[in-house]
């Protein structure tokens, strides 16, 4: 065959001798035709030595959708925990003959749907999509999901003693900032301690520093900070530095999904790590109505180091 010709059913059928049907039947593995153990790898064996390829568009006529799955992600949630989620998301579709779309960041609406009228995929997944919505989280939640890795922050500094513990934020518009708060507020209130005291600590450097000054100097209480992320973190740790005092003998602080600059700063940075393959796992599964039998959500833990 030309480098530049793509291989069809019917030139698998004329390699293989058989009808282009018979060679449909067996590539997409239809259990309702009787066709011999032998012819069946006959025809594969045609498919592999010509390099044949599904064309996805004649697929997606017939089945009614292609076999893509797409996701869309704020740029803002990219870390750990959503590569390891997309690495399981990715691999749990492609055991299923499907192939995983990721879209970073926003997209005007009118640029999203010519491309969802291109690939008609299978479906679209927002990242963190319940909580965006308002899903109550579970038992479940709470041991190995979102709610239960926001509060190992709490937990984790309420356990050595911190008692007054502030939120460190970002400034800018983050989707899931609302939802953190809820669990951390959650948290406190079961271990009978005050809700968390947020505050914003911006960019650039020298705005961080004087938040996190102005914010020390109105809650002399407080002892202990849970960041949003470990971007906050460090941008905390600098302020600190900058103001002469340090982490954790002035001020506890701990981040948030395990960026791995924290291991490179000094003090190296207490934070959450979280592995979601199981979680995109799930995903996968539930998109395209597959049982979710057989796979485990790990729970987060902390990685203990300098910083609190």
């Amino acid at each position: 065959m030309g480098g530049s010709q793509r291989v069809t059913l019917k030139d698998v059928a004329a390699a293989s001798g058989v009808s282009r049907a018979t060679v449909s039947f067996v590539l997409n593995d239809d259990p309702n035709q009787t066709i011999s153990a032998t012819t069946r790898e006959r025809v594969r064996q045609a498919a592999r030595d010509l390099g044949y390829v599904p064309h996805g568009i004649a697929r997606a006529l017939r089945e009614g959708s292609s076999r893509i799955v797409v996701l869309n992600i704020d740029l803002q949630l990219e870390g750990n925990y959503s590569r390891s989620y997309i690495r399981g998301l990715d691999n749990e579709l492609a055991a299923h003959d499907h192939v995983l779309l990721v879209r970073h960041g926003h997209s005007a609406p009118r640029s999203t749907q010519q491309i969802l009228d291109a690939i008609a995929p299978r479906a679209v997944l927002r990242f963190a999509q319940p909580y965006l919505a308002g899903h109550q989280p579970t038992a479940e939640d709470w041991k190995s999901g979102f709610a239960g890795h926001a509060a190992l922050q709490i937990r984790y500094l309420a356990d050595r003693g911190h008692t007054h513990i502030a939120m460190a934020l970002p400034d800018e518009e983050f989707p899931l900032t609302e939802v953190r708060l809820r669990f951390a507020h959650a948290t406190t209130d079961a271990l009978g301690l005050p809700p968390p005291t947020p505050f914003v600590v911006p960019r650039p450097r020298e705005a961080g520093t004087a938040a996190v000054r102005a914010f020390l100097a109105a809650h002399a209480a407080v002892t202990a900070v849970a960041a949003f992320d470990d971007d906050i973190a460090l941008r905390t740790l600098t302020a600190l530095h900058d103001l002469g005092l340090s982490a954790p003998d002035d001020l506890a602080v701990i981040g948030y999904d395990d960026t791995e600059y924290g291991a490179l700063v000094t003090p190296a940075l207490t934070t959450v790590h979280i592995d979601a393959e199981a979680h995109g796992r799930l995903a996968a599964r539930a998109a395209l109505g597959l049982d979710a039998g057989g796979i485990t959500r790990t729970p987060g833990r902390v990685l203990v180091r300098d910083s609190a």
